[in-house]
């Protein structure tokens, strides 16, 4: 596959709503994080560690996979690159973002490369969308989430110009830290709207 022979093209909510994006990965690093009550506050450590051995996530260990268009993304949006296959569309990257109204930033929501297609820049002309929509809608920032063993992503997203606002220790399990997969915060932070005080 070659990202040359393919149209990133908008994906209509009444054709891909309810589409399961099959996120998997495998990796042999983490964010370790570490939060220690300390003197009155709290000492929060987030370093880079090596696993034993691989881990791999697929989307069918999971008792919700991310899909498109979910319920609670009212006002999402949604481009891609899709290939026939069989007569049916297949998708092979993706990225929605939705409008956090009350906080003036951009939430993306979803962004996946199917394997074959990944380090062609294609996650950076998706990306591309979501800053460009984000200027032409004002907002203060973008914001995401990934998880602490997503290494890769973190990585890119960095690339990208984000930067860690934050983390949640429990977002997928009460084990989360345990099990080294902590939800992890990016933002992006873009020119202050004149409105903003």
């Amino acid at each position: 596959m070659n990202f040359k022979d393919y149209e990133i093209i908008s994906l209509p909510k009444e054709e891909w709503e309810g589409t399961i994006i099959p996120m998997r990965y495998s990796t042999e690093e983490y964010y370790d994080v570490n939060i220690c009550p300390k003197n009155g506050g709290f000492d929060i450590q987030i370093q880079k560690s090596r696993f034993e051995a691989p881990v791999s996530h697929f989307p069918e260990e999971y008792d919700f996979p991310d899909k498109l268009y979910q319920a609670h993304w009212e006002k999402a949006s949604a481009w891609g690159i899709i290939e026939e296959k069989d007569g049916q569309p297949e998708l092979l990257a993706c990225i929605e973002v939705c409008p956090e109204e009350w906080s003036n930033r951009l939430m993306v929501t979803e962004l996946w490369v199917h394997e074959a297609l990944r380090r062609q820049g294609i996650g950076h002309a998706l990306m591309a969308i979501a800053k460009q929509r984000a200027i032409a809608e004002n907002r203060r920032a973008i914001i995401l989430e990934t998880q602490s063993c997503n290494v890769g992503a973190i990585s890119f997203y960095l690339a990208e110009g984000f930067e860690l606002i934050g983390l949640d220790s429990c977002c997928y399990s009460n084990r989360d830290l345990e099990r080294k997969e902590v939800r992890i915060n990016m933002g992006y932070f873009l020119s202050v709207p004149s409105t903003e005080t």
